[in-house]
């Protein structure tokens, strides 16, 4: 099965977010507005046991941090995705470190940029015009991050949450 490991933003972030990834976002429909915390990966259900307690442990050491989002930026020419971005915070760098690491699959494509994707898989043009528009608003979004959460991806391609794991409250 395929898991992956994310952040939600709090509902009215993703409310705002959402009106831009109804647009834009050809995988609006999949998985709710999120923060990639590791990408996608192939896990068996003894390996996911296993990285429950090792996320568990994570979630325990972390303390709940605020980020904010001023920024609209983009992976062109890489490619044609135009996100949000997140001003850097040390704990979401760490995170997103640990899970790199020991018993997790090394499977890391990109340096890891905390950002939420708002539109992909635009044409040049589409890619052009759209964040053209979107750089010039004025985005002032704040949130605070108590947890992340394992999803998981079903046979029609829909991200739903395995489980949660909230920053200091987990019981090993």
């Amino acid at each position: 099965m395929k898991y992956g490991i994310v952040i939600f933003p709090s509902k009215p972030i993703q409310d705002e977010i959402n009106a831009y990834r109804k647009r834009y976002d050809s995988h609006y429909a999949l998985i709710p507005p999120h923060l990639t915390l590791k990408e996608a990966f192939e896990a068996d259900d003894e390996k996911i046991r296993e990285l429950i307690t090792e996320l568990k442990h994570i979630a325990n050491e972390t303390e709940q941090f605020n980020v904010s989002i001023d920024k609209v930026s983009t992976f062109a020419p890489v490619t044609n995705t135009i996100y949000l971005k997140l001003n850097q915070h040390q704990q979401l760098s760490d995170l997103a470190e640990e899970m790199q690491t020991g018993k997790f699959p090394e499977n890391q494509t990109y340096s890891f940029v905390p950002h939420i994707t708002i539109a992909q898989k635009l044409s040049q043009d589409e890619h052009s015009d759209v964040y053209g528009s979107l750089r010039m608003k004025d985005i002032q979004l704040e949130d605070t991050i108590d947890r992340f959460h394992l999803v998981y991806q079903l046979d029609n391609e829909v991200w739903t949450v395995y489980e949660s794991f909230v920053f200091g409250k987990e019981f090993v």
